[in-house]
């Protein structure tokens, strides 16, 4: 069979290839440490588990609303809220099965083919593979070394823009730098998304796993929220990965095409798992802050380990659970040279 020429440019996730080396190197006997995958090898809090189980014993395992269950969207909204500063209401909020299909939604409903989606290089390889699978233009903006840690490219970024450019995706507390925008480089980004009338997509899937400081949300800043979508994920704050639960939050006319996406594609999201998602917003917050202070002890032990390498110097982030270490010095000392596949 002939299959469409559109699938020649549907990327993957070279994390899970590396997962699948790993399996092999761990099944010879050998002790494997997970590096590679954005997962958490932390239990999901007891009470989350249970109100699945629970709303499983009430026969919540049938069709259910296409946008999610009224109560979680409304759990959303008031979350979204309290954190970022904005006024949302359940209208605004569309469940989804994970963050991810997120982005594939909000690419199809904002770009048009041959349009150019502004997206951070490096980072999540699902981007580029979803502009370029429904035929835009994936132009890279990247990071620099600052003193204590990455900074956006702001002249990069400034260049790369044409009149071509329809989105910019922004993933704060970044896969896989860590980076996470100062309020000045924020102010900068809401400047240039209203001056270059651009719709925004705000993965924010990390957005709540901060160790220094209050986050802030590009969509709080005037203006934002009538043109940005937020990613919303359970997986990383509540050790909720394999459950695929996660919402897309933003204008009201935009989120109704979400769930009509959503009709198209999944019909609705699990409709028990969305229980579990209720209760992890609205019960004991205590696991996920227990988890949030182990990632941070391991974040301290891991920087200090690699900067102790020699030709290893690495930034010790301020959010998420990723580190990026510079390696061109042991690369060189070991006689790899810039075969980084040779050097993994």
């Amino acid at each position: 069979m002939r299959t469409a020429q559109r699938i020649n440019f549907l990327g993957t996730e070279t994390a899970f290839a590396v997962a699948e080396r790993a399996a092999a190197y761990a099944a010879a006997g050998r002790k494997v440490y997970p590096f590679h995958l954005g997962d958490l090898n932390f239990s999901t809090p007891a009470h989350i588990v249970e109100a699945a189980r629970k709303a499983i014993g009430e026969g919540k395992t049938g069709y259910c609303p296409n946008g999610g269950i009224l109560p979680l969207r409304e759990a959303l909204a008031a979350d979204a809220n309290t954190l970022r500063g904005t006024a949302y209401t359940a209208e605004n909020v569309s469940v989804q099965p994970g963050g991810k299909p997120v982005i594939g939604k909000f690419i199809q409903i904002f770009m048009n083919p041959g349009d150019e989606v502004l997206y951070p290089s490096p980072g999540y390889p699902i981007y580029e593979s979803q502009i370029e699978y429904y035929n835009g233009k994936a132009v890279p903006y990247g990071f620099i070394a600052g003193k204590d840690g990455f900074l956006l490219d702001w002249e990069g970024m400034e260049r790369a823009i044409t009149p071509k450019t329809r989105i910019l995706i922004l993933n704060d507390f970044q896969n896989p730098t860590g980076a996470s925008c100062s309020d000045g480089e924020l102010e900068q980004l809401a400047d240039l998304a209203c001056r270059h009338d651009l719709a925004v997509l705000l993965d924010e899937a990390y957005f709540e796993m901060n160790y220094e400081g209050k986050s802030r949300s590009l969509a709080g800043f005037p203006g934002l929220a009538e043109r940005s979508v937020i990613l919303y994920s359970f997986g990383k704050k509540f050790a909720m990965t394999g459950w695929r639960l996660g919402a897309a939050i933003g204008p009201r006319e935009v989120i109704r095409l979400f769930t009509q996406l959503n009709t198209n594609a999944e019909s609705c999201t699990t409709h028990f798992v969305q229980y579990a998602g209720l209760a992890a917003l609205q019960g004991d917050q205590g696991e996920a802050a227990r988890i949030l202070r182990t990632l941070r002890e391991r974040r301290d032990a891991a920087v200090t380990l690699l900067n102790a390498c020699p030709g290893i110097r690495c930034f010790s982030p301020r959010a998420s659970f990723y580190l990026y270490p510079e390696v061109s010095g042991l690369m060189e000392k070991k006689g790899f040279g810039r075969d980084y596949a040779a050097f993994a």
